[in-house]
């Protein structure tokens, strides 16, 4: 039985790529300081160091537990918070996956799997759909910090052979999202209508995303483990553009609520238009998703409800 390390498995993303792991019988521990994850996410099958990647003592359970493979999720990952505080960004995003990175080096790892940013990494687009070709130009130090990591990647490749996929994911959405955070609005409308609160649109609503539901991110995270592919970066996306406003009367009709909309400020650092081109993904992993945007919104929406407060 392999074993998994995942940074960052209480959180939203990574608690869904833990619970397919063990479904898949994989032997997984979760290094997760519970900043922004939560204990109730992690699955009971799965060992727990509550640690910040940060903490020298990482390198201790690394080699204490002995990993076959690193799922890397433990981020800073909120674009206005890398805005209003960069160096903090800089330290987790940056120090944090150095420190990792340092670990893995000199263990018997075999490839780390790395959880980047289709959204943040390319900046305003040139083209549409976005490839991996894309020129990269981001618009905020979440944006530099993601490509400064998948930088070190390949650095540590070429000269340590640490293999390594980086996935750049677009917008993600589904349950244990955090209603709450500054990322994520999917959770922030559905936790809004749920509580008869009116949701805030920033901008003007015109700005598209690539939406993709959480349990296919879980599904490439696993191919990206388990096929023999180059070190190399992906896109993970549905090519699917969706406007904040389409989505935010998708959700409406969905909920079957009257409640309209505020009109806030747009956030500085965030790109107006953006969806990716997956089909390098699709052919070097086998990976599609299998969720519609509907499908997806369904299933958000059922878990709020149950979860609800």
């Amino acid at each position: 039985m392999s074993k998994v390390a995942v940074t960052g498995g209480a959180g939203f993303i990574g608690s869904h790529i833990v619970d397919l792991l063990i479904e898949k019988n994989y032997d997984v521990v979760v290094i997760d300081d519970l900043s922004t994850g939560k204990r109730e996410n992690i699955n009971d099958n799965a060992k727990f160091y509550k640690t910040d990647i940060c903490d020298p003592y990482l390198r201790e359970i690394l080699e204490r537990e002995g990993p076959d493979y690193v799922i890397h999720h433990a981020a800073q990952v909120s674009v206005r918070y890398s805005l209003s505080d960069p160096g903090f960004d800089a330290h987790t995003n940056i120090l944090g996956s150095l420190s990792l990175l340092e670990s893995c080096r000199g263990l018997c790892v075999e490839k780390v799997i790395y959880a980047s940013s289709g959204g943040a990494i390319y900046g305003e687009p040139q083209y549409l759909p976005v490839d991996e070709k894309h020129p990269v130009m981001p618009l905020s130090p979440y944006g530099v910090s993601k490509y400064t990591v998948e930088n070190y990647l390949y650095i540590y490749k070429k000269n340590f052979d640490l293999d390594y996929v980086s996935l750049r994911y677009s917008n993600v959405y589904g349950p244990r999202q955090d209603p709450f955070g500054e990322a994520g609005v999917i959770a922030i409308f559905i936790n809004a209508f749920l509580n008869n609160k009116n949701p805030t649109i920033n901008g003007d609503g015109k700005q598209t995303r690539d939406f993709v539901f959480v349990e296919d991110i879980a599904k490439a995270n696993l191919l990206a483990l388990e096929k023999d592919t180059d070190s190399r970066v992906f896109n993970i996306g549905t090519g699917v553009e969706t406007s904040v406003e389409e989505l935010y009367n998708r959700l409406k009709k969905l909920l079957d609520s009257k409640l309209s909309p505020i009109y806030g400020e747009a956030i500085r650092g965030e790109v107006r238009k953006i969806y990716l081109d997956s089909d390098l993904a699709r052919k070097e992993l086998g990976w599609t998703p299998e969720n519609t945007l509907d499908d997806g919104l369904e299933k958000t929406i059922e878990w709020f409800k149950s979860n609800k407060e």
